[in-house]
């Protein structure tokens, strides 16, 4: 008998039928003797719609409310869920992040897990109950509820199995695994059986969607075996996110490509080359809970250097205002600009460690098809450049190409 979390993504739970349909899954999995716990996202489309609804009444919708407001989707799922498994015989019973004690900071929209109380699951699941439990949410020190993110029920779900030792925390999505890149771009693109916690990673902070990167983190930060399967097929294997990297796994030089459309380049010129200005620039934008991802600084021949970065797509107005009004007088900067219309492109591959070139194969391969490289960025397993958005479907197809990841 195993303890196994089964997470599923809004479009598996994205109609009533979709909803019996996971519960006779996890009916199969209860009549092997295991215990369950199931963790839900709001219903397809559910969360926009409640982020739309907030808008219509406030153009910039209070954090701390939109939060009360946002988590009642799952709270409808975790529900319907459990009286689904309750309609096929099945003791089953349901909870809310703030029911459970998944307490997390007060970042309302963004926050982050602290701890989970993990007393009433674990008495539940003796019982032989199956517990459900809403994704995405959580509740600060204080009472107020709170929301993880966009996609935190991901990272609930692998948060949940680490609190519990789970034997495996299994995530059901819409496609059937990890593929070396999005097939509705490149429809070569290949299942991988199994990748690497480092380079599963890579490719979540990169863009790949099939894995929201903090749950991610979390995996690898308590060893949580995680599964990615496919809630529409019965009997698939998934793929495999292992901790070891081993001669006998699937493993090319480079496993595979992300892209990310969602992220925004800010530009501040003529900035004073001195000790600190790196922090100037930058300690406003953190103050205001800014994620900043690639940075570089160019240097000039009269002493000053043009700073540019990258923020998510959604937040380069109030970056700019943020370095307009605080910053640009402060430190006598020349002009501050943004552009919304770049993309970011990864190859990514534990490979990277034993072979040269890969750097060189990647640049080529785009000056070949007249792509100019704006940014890059680099790890010991991953090379990712910024180019302008209209060529990054080109960049994804050609250098999947190039570095031969249809071939099995």
């Amino acid at each position: 008998m195993a303890l196994i979390v089964q997470k599923y993504g809004g479009t598996s739970v994205g109609s009533p039928e979709r909803i019996k349909n996971l519960a006779r899954r996890v009916a199969r999995f209860k009549a092997l003797g295991h215990q369950i716990v199931v963790v839900v996202s709001a219903m397809s489309g559910e969360t926009n719609r409640l982020i739309g609804l907030a808008r219509e009444i406030m153009p910039e919708p209070d954090p701390r409310e939109l939060d009360v407001m946002v988590s009642t989707g799952e709270q409808v799922t975790i529900g319907l869920t459990a009286m689904a498994l309750m309609d096929l015989g099945i003791k089953a019973k349901s909870y809310t992040g703030s029911q459970v004690k998944i307490v997390t900071d007060n970042a309302h929209t963004k926050a982050r897990i602290l701890r989970i109380d993990d007393k009433s699951i674990q008495k539940d699941l003796k019982a032989g109950y199956v517990v459900v439990v809403a994704g995405f949410q959580g509740v600060d020190e204080k009472g107020n509820i709170t929301t993880l993110g966009r996609g935190g029920s991901d990272t609930t779900g692998v948060a949940l199995a680490a609190a519990l030792k789970a034997d495996e925390c299994q995530i059901y999505t819409d496609v059937d695994g990890v593929y070396t890149t999005d097939p509705r771009v490149v429809p070569e693109a290949r299942r991988l059986k199994s990748i690497t916690f480092e380079e599963m990673l890579e490719l979540a902070s990169q863009g790949s969607k099939v894995l929201q990167i903090r749950s991610v983190e979390f995996a690898g930060k308590y060893k949580v075996k995680l599964r990615v399967l496919s809630s529409f097929e019965e009997d698939g294997e998934g793929t495999l996110i292992t901790f070891e990297e081993n001669e006998d796994m699937e493993q090319p030089i480079i496993s595979g490509i992300a892209f990310n459309r969602d992220e925004a380049k800010i530009t501040v010129l003529g900035v004073p080359d001195r000790p600190g200005i790196a922090y100037q620039i930058l300690g406003p934008i953190a103050d205001a809970n800014v994620d900043v991802d690639m940075i570089i600084q160019n240097v000039s021949a009269d002493g000053t250097t043009d700073f540019t970065f990258t923020v998510h797509k959604n937040e380069m107005g109030k970056a700019l205002a943020i370095l307009k009004d605080k910053v640009q007088a402060h430190i006598g900067a020349r002009e501050i600009s943004g552009d919304d219309k770049i993309a970011k492109v990864s190859v990514v591959g534990v490979g990277m460690r034993s072979h040269v070139g890969i750097a060189s194969q990647m640049f080529r391969t785009l000056a070949e098809e007249g792509i100019n490289i704006q940014m890059i960025s680099t790890s010991e397993i991953k090379i990712a450049v910024v180019i302008d958005e209209k060529y990054m479907e080109l960049a994804v197809r050609v250098l999947h190409k190039a570095f031969e990841l249809e071939e099995a």
